[in-house]
């Protein structure tokens, strides 16, 4: 944490202009993005009543995610990074219209085809997730100077976690009182206001590259600066395998229908909660951002991520597991912190595309493998001790990655800056 006698700007980075847009961008695309991984999730349940069939929801966003992650940080390299998040994010309007398409039972494409249809289109969420994440990064780092990545971390995780709370209490209560066809609606508005803001952000060029290298070895070097830097494998390792086993969100409808018993509008609050609680963190954070001891706070924060996750399990009251979520949001955003600084401090510039890149497949695309670990968990061994298994998983990865990497341990983002 910084020192009391220093000074310390916690709104720094929201006096440059193109930040203050870019993360507005973020933060509608982000709402549209939440909102329709609830809607999806929840109108797969009412078709399946199958804990599978959620869990195939997110194996089915994680491979294209995969198949395409390490060219995707070649192309935010290569080519211009704002062009790439505007095209993808109109292609994810296109599917969302598609999922708004399938909804109308007069189509009759859910009743001819089944569910095949919307896991196509949660594949093309996929693939520009893939696209959209290492641009998104690597662009973000050239709108700010060097001195303010922290800042400016605490803050786009804020204005994340902000976005992430809205969209699930928006979709669920939108969903449970006007129905899946206006929820896919509000999600069509919300990346249409988000493609306006991100037009009016000043148009940056992408550091020179050099063109000697052929594409193997572009797609090949970011792998390759990753496994060679113990502490950026360790966070990123230490976070995928924590979202791996730790993540209960796939599995949320089941518990607000089959356990809580609070419906699509209870699904909302119980999808917020763990933002609400890394909204705060981030506030927190923003005033003592994580400095020296870093990399303790790293693994503490991971294993109190675990343990409300069991502990979430076992509740049976709404509240108490709201609360629980809550916690789990609380202890995650400071992990996130910790890594998204590192990350940034650590890469050259010319290489942000591809590292990010690679931090895309060990984070985002775990989520969506957890999704399908959590499914596939709760069919064999039920819902309850599925979720106590992979938090007890996340205590025991914690345990072996601090015993693994001790530069991790004692990392100090103060003598990285």
């Amino acid at each position: 944490m910084v020192h009391p006698g220093e000074k310390h700007d916690a709104y720094a980075v929201l006096k440059v202009r193109d930040f203050r847009l870019f993360i507005s961008y973020r933060f509608f695309i982000t709402i549209a993005f939440q909102m329709q991984g609830l809607i999806v999730g929840w109108q797969m349940y009412e078709l399946t009543h199958d804990p599978l069939a959620l869990g195939l929801i997110g194996l089915a966003e994680a491979l294209p995610f995969i198949s395409v992650a390490l060219y995707s940080g070649h192309v935010a390299d290569k080519y211009n990074r704002q062009r790439i998040i505007s095209w993808f994010s109109l292609l994810f309007l296109i599917g969302t219209l598609l999922l708004l398409a399938f909804s109308f039972k007069s189509l009759m494409v859910v009743l001819s085809l089944g569910v095949i249809p919307i896991y196509f289109v949660v594949a093309l969420t996929g693939i520009v997730r893939a696209f959209l994440y290492p641009s998104t990064i690597a662009l973000m780092a050239q709108l700010v100077p060097r001195h303010l990545y922290t800042n400016s971390s605490t803050w786009n995780s804020t204005v994340w976690h902000v976005a992430a709370i809205s969209g699930p209490a928006l979709g669920g209560l939108i969903y449970g009182f006007f129905g899946v066809q206006v929820a896919y609606l509000v999600v069509v508005s919300f990346v249409i206001l988000a493609l306006c803001l991100l037009f009016f952000v000043k148009k940056y060029k992408n550091p020179e590259i050099l063109l000697t290298e052929t594409i193997r070895q572009r797609l090949s070097s970011g792998l390759k600066f990753v496994f060679r830097n113990q502490i950026l494998l360790g966070t990123m390792s230490l976070d995928m395998f924590a979202v791996l086993f730790g993540g209960a969100v796939a599995m949320l409808p089941i518990f607000a229908a089959e356990v809580l018993f609070v419906g699509p509008q209870g699904l909302g609050f119980l999808r917020a909660a763990p933002m609400v609680g890394a909204v705060m963190m981030s506030l927190i954070l923003a005033y003592r951002p994580p400095a020296a001891g870093a990399g303790k706070w790293l693994f503490i924060s991971v294993a109190g991520f675990g343990l409300s996750i069991i502990c979430f399990a076992i509740s049976k009251n709404f509240y108490l597991s709201l609360f629980l979520l809550f916690l789990s949001g609380l202890f995650d955003n400071i992990s996130v912190i910790i890594r998204a600084t590192t990350l940034q401090l650590l890469t050259p510039d010319e290489m942000r595309g591809r590292v990010a890149s690679v931090n895309s497949i060990f984070i985002g695309s775990s989520n969506e493998i957890g999704s399908f670990e959590s499914g596939l968990a709760a069919k064999i061994m039920g819902l309850i001790p599925s979720v106590i298994f992979g938090g007890s998983m996340t205590l025991v990865v914690v345990g072996v990655i601090a015993k693994k990497a001790p530069l991790l341990r004692k990392l100090n983002l103060r003598a990285l800056k």
